[in-house]
């Protein structure tokens, strides 16, 4: 069997089996966020933060409670850091530098998992597990409860009321996250991946010294950094450590958790504004895209012009050979169309084209599917504007799902898209303007500014892949990286729960002969059309000076 044909086989494997979930999975997270009843577990987390889970709020209210939790949850995974070196379980490690202390609390809380760092020689077990893993699951749940009160903004009516910060929470934590990333655990244990608590060991002699390896609990932080869309690695090498991610099987199978809640989540808009068909009108336009990138990464890696390339059957450098050209490009487009971060090859060790796929997959608003909640409310943002720009080519006043699209609504969906290209842009021009920061570049021209401009787009978007060519861990990029996380995290929530709460006061609009039909397939080609070319606008001249270049040159 040839390798195109073992990734084609291997990217059939994976839609059957999000196919299959899709329904049933889309079905449950619905009931989990409509369902009336509590469960004993999540009244006792209720009763010990003082909430009360059946009081409705309002958009204001709801993300003061986004921003309140986030708040200290970055202060206490600062402090955890910083007292590191007076901790139990520390593994000798000492406390983090305060830069990067603050980079990495950002990072988590923000689902971004950006690392400046290398995970088994900075971090030991009570900071991965008390701090990054929990992290992992309730920075998931918060974008995935942001995302539940825009559709509840939609299948409301005047109303100003969008649901409960801490049910939603809590419900997304208990009942979806932590579930199914212990199921997903105990199956890459049984697969191969690590589980314990173990010291650091030295293993053989390698050029005149040892080797040494340290363990940890893997296996659960893998699951839960795929699953929540998260990212961040046990250790440096990330998703291509055999520690982390034995097998090509297991490698598929990261692949699938990393997808499975952001394609579900439009079944359970469909749901829960009670027309399915609108939900798959969602999911094809995030299907299409996904594998549009997906096919055009492989050509790009399998079928390069350069002679040493063509002669060795791809762009074999930076990969795996665990998994292949086609596993990692596979995994390499779900990763940065998603807010995961995770990698199992070396972005920057990809072709030129190949890298510049990497970061537009990003650039779009990591909208197709997404992360948890955040590509579901992105490609929402995104479907109000394409009704807008329907209704100037048509000469009437837009609606979507019912709802009329007006001045303020469309004011809120503009500021939202052009958050994160500000930060991304703004930060890499300051980056590649000022003296100090280039020094960070590992290789000059075309491919050094694309590390740069890569990282600010990984952190902008809250994804956390690295080109890795870049020395992030200075005082410059720690900081900047951090307050683009920061930002870009935020920032666009304020607008989201702004628009959801606008959209639930108005009462619903008929459907007319002139409405536009959003769940056909017209409507699907128009906003694929737009993400597309909102993105091309906004970000061409900066990828024709860098991956564009490069490509273009070799």
């Amino acid at each position: 069997m040839g390798p195109v044909t073992a990734a084609v086989l291997q990217l059939v494997a994976l839609i059957g089996a999000l196919a299959l979930c899709y329904i049933p999975f889309g079905n449950y997270m619905a009931k989990v966020y409509t369902s009336d009843r509590h469960w004993r577990v999540e009244k006792w987390i209720y009763k010990g933060i003082g909430a009360n889970p059946d009081t409705e709020m309002r958009w204001p209210a709801y993300l003061r409670g986004v921003l309140a939790f986030s708040l200290i949850g970055v202060l206490f995974l600062y402090l955890l850091q910083r007292l590191q070196g007076i901790l139990p379980g520390s593994l000798d490690f000492s406390s983090v530098n305060p830069a990067q202390s603050f980079n990495t609390a950002v990072s988590f809380v923000t689902n971004t998992n950006w690392q400046s760092y290398y995970g088994e020689q900075t971090m030991g077990h009570v900071v991965q597990t008390a701090g990054l893993a929990v992290q992992n699951f309730v920075s998931a749940a918060v974008g995935i409860a942001v995302a539940v009160a825009l559709v509840r903004g939609f299948a409301r009516s005047r109303t100003g009321e969008i649901g409960n910060f801490w049910s939603d929470l809590v419900r997304g934590t208990v009942r979806i996250l932590v579930p199914f990333a212990v199921v997903a655990a105990v199956i890459l244990v049984a697969c191969g991946a690590i589980q314990n608590f173990s010291g650091i060991h030295e293993v053989g002699q390698f050029m005149g010294g040892s080797q040494q390896w340290n363990g940890g609990a893997v296996a659960s932080q893998e699951a839960i950094k795929e699953l929540g869309t998260n990212g961040g690695g046990y250790f440096n090498a990330n998703s291509a450590h055999p520690f982390e991610n034995p097998t090509p099987f297991t490698n598929l199978f990261e692949i699938f958790l990393i997808l499975l809640i952001p394609f579900a989540l439009t079944r359970t808009f469909g749901v829960m504004v009670g027309s399915v068909r609108q939900g798959y009108a969602i999911l094809a336009t995030m299907f299409t895209i996904w594998l549009g990138f997906v096919a055009l990464m492989m050509w790009t890696e399998f079928a390069h012009h350069e002679g040493a390339l063509r002669l060795a059957g791809g762009a074999y450098e930076g990969k795996e050979v665990r998994f292949g050209i086609g596993g990692s490009s596979i995994f390499a487009v779900s990763t940065t169309l998603t807010s995961t971060g995770a990698v199992d090859s070396f972005h920057s060790s990809f072709t030129g084209l190949g890298g510049g796929i990497t970061m537009l997959s990003m650039m779009l608003g990591e909208i197709a599917p997404g992360g948890t909640g955040s590509g579901l409310y992105g490609i929402l943002i995104m479907a109000i504007i394409a009704v807008f720009i329907a209704g100037l080519m048509v000469g009437r006043t837009p609606e979507y799902l019912g709802k009329k699209i007006g001045a303020r609504e469309i004011k809120l969906s503009a500021i939202y898209i052009l958050i994160t290209p500000a930060l991304a842009l703004v930060f890499t021009a300051a980056s590649m303007a000022l003296p100090t920061p280039p020094h960070s570049m590992l290789n000059p021209g075309a491919h050094g500014f694309s590390e740069v401009l890569y990282a600010f787009t990984s952190a902008a978007n809250n994804n956390g892949s690295a080109f890795a060519g870049l020395n992030a861990n200075t005082d410059w990029f720690n900081t900047t990286t951090g307050l683009a996380m920061l930002f870009g995290r935020f920032l666009p929530m304020v607008f989201v729960l702004a628009l959801a709460g606008s959209l639930a006061e108005q009462k619903p609009v008929p459907a007319t002969a002139g409405t536009l039909r959003t769940e056909k397939p017209l409507f699907t080609g128009l906003l694929v059309g737009a993400i597309l070319i909102i993105t091309g606008l906004t970000y061409f001249p900066a990828l024709a000076l860098g991956p564009l270049a490069e490509g273009l040159a070799s």
